[in-house]
């Protein structure tokens, strides 16, 4: 079936809102299941989980901050309306990382089950970002403009950044740990790869 590309398919307001809430709650939901299982993912969603279990600065703290600077990128490159959407999206993440682990207890949690499970719940919270114009900023907004201008698929242009910082992950967390987080990424961005694909979803905002 042909989808037209219409003032019929675009998306509205209350459309947008809900995407956004929704895909930062999965988001969030992976990371807190990451951070559980001390294991850390790719972007800069992995650069503050890591630099939490270095014991630095909280994930929501570290993630809200390191995207800042991206969002000139992102108003150069693509346009007010997706850098005001990614700021929002950023700082639902960051919110609903720190309000997840007071509304839900997870006492124990295997590393591999968290591996697949939130890295997957963070791919389709970033697929369903995606598919309304919206990032987590950082690498997300470099992958969706890549593949907005260029034709490059998100899922495998973040895949190869997301691999040189999980190398870097090796100098602070164990290698079992280190290897799951590899899984987690893998099943992230195969999401976005399988279901990310320029003309699949013509919806627009």
């Amino acid at each position: 079936m042909t989808i037209g590309t219409g003032a019929t398919n675009r998306h509205r307001l209350y459309e947008d809102a809900l995407a956004m809430l929704l895909g930062a709650m999965l988001v969030s939901l992976g990371v807190v299941l990451y951070a559980k299982a001390t294991l850390v993912t790719g972007g800069l969603a992995g650069l503050a989980l890591l630099v939490e279990a270095a014991g630095g600065p909280s994930f929501s703290a570290g993630f809200f901050l390191l995207n800042l600077p991206f969002y000139w990128l992102a108003l150069q490159r693509l346009g007010r309306g997706y850098t005001l959407r990614t700021f929002l999206a950023v700082a639902l993440v960051s919110g609903l990382s720190w309000a997840t682990p007071q509304l839900i207890r997870i006492e124990q949690i295997d590393p591999f089950y968290a591996a697949i499970a939130g890295g997957s719940l963070m791919g389709i919270g970033m697929l369903v970002l995606f598919r309304h114009r919206t990032g987590l900023g950082g690498v997300n907004v470099l992958a969706a403009y890549l593949q907005e201008r260029h034709g490059l698929r998100a899922g495998w242009v973040q895949l190869g950044i997301d691999a040189a910082i999980l190398a870097a992950a090796a100098f602070v967390l164990p290698f079992d740990k280190v290897a799951l987080s590899l899984v987690g990424a893998v099943a992230l961005n195969l999401n976005l790869a399988i279901n990310h694909k320029p003309g699949r979803y013509l919806g627009v905002t």
